[in-house]
């Protein structure tokens, strides 16, 4: 499959919880051979410009995309959206909230997990975090530095994860309130991998908010689920794309483990214009 697919729809960096900055995506992703990426972190557009200033001169892609986490129905569904215009003054409003909303919980989290014993600071996770939107990765970290689980993924499951001591719900923000914010940014709204959710239901409702795009290639998803959601996409004329959700080695899949043909970048980007 990889072959004959090029393209990285799903990429974090280090202005939200990844491990390479912009410019070393921008680096890897040509020297994989890929012919365009999105850099779509969390509740962020801070990591686009660099990106697009890395590219450039380079015939290498860079499209500029957030990745918006949301509640619902005591279900998680991020919202992904394609050729936003950071420089229009509401959507950057908007997502200077969801920073915020961001911080508020993490401080929430940490007064949690000092409950049960765990003394970290903000200022640790602060330090992780860096210049990025800070989040559960970032303190999933700091847990691995205090050696009070062996690994990221034991931090979600022992501490952080839904009803676990540590977890916190997010601010409420809807699926529909995502992409209601995304089309204020003249972007494309797009339901990341849809199999993690554990209902289709979500699909099906956020069609009338505008939802126009389904990711149907992701590390999570079985062949089963890829042939599922084609078939849905098909069925609601909803554009196809997908991505590696690359965070950082041994997190998700790698840079350009999971992609798409070109013909996705140019099918958002005609619904953008």
């Amino acid at each position: 499959m990889k072959q004959e697919l090029a393209v990285d729809l799903h990429v974090h960096t280090t202005a939200s919880d990844g491990s390479d900055t912009p410019e070393e995506i921008v680096r890897k992703a040509m020297d994989i051979g890929l012919e365009a990426v999105a850099i779509t972190d969390h509740d962020t557009t801070d990591g686009i410009t660099a990106a697009i200033s890395a590219a450039r001169g380079t015939g290498f892609e860079v499209i500029p995309g957030i990745e918006i986490n949301t509640d619902y129905d005591e279900r998680e569904v991020h919202i992904l959206g394609y050729y936003v215009q950071t420089s229009i003054p509401e959507f950057a409003k908007g997502v200077r909230e969801l920073a915020k909303a961001r911080v508020k919980r993490v401080a929430a989290i940490v007064e949690k997990l000092r409950g049960v014993g765990i003394q970290l600071t903000l200022e640790e996770v602060f330090a992780v975090a860096g210049t990025g939107a800070v989040g559960r990765l970032h303190l999933a970290q700091v847990l691995v530095n205090h050696k009070a689980v062996a690994s990221i993924r034991e931090a979600f499951q022992k501490y952080l994860g839904r009803g676990r001591p540590g977890y916190v719900p997010r601010a409420k923000f809807s699926p529909g309130e995502a992409i209601r914010l995304i089309r204020t940014g003249k972007g494309v709204p797009v339901l990341a991998h849809p199999g993690t959710i554990g209902t289709d239901e979500v699909i099906w409702s956020l069609l009338p908010f505008g939802l126009q795009g389904l990711e149907v290639y992701h590390p999570q998803h079985t062949e089963h689920q890829v042939r599922h959601y084609l078939k849905i996409a098909a069925r609601l004329g909803l554009i196809i794309t997908g991505g590696s959700d690359y965070h950082r080695p041994g997190y998700h899949a790698a840079l350009g483990e999971v992609t798409v043909p070109y013909q996705a970048v140019s099918l958002l980007r005609k619904a953008a214009d």
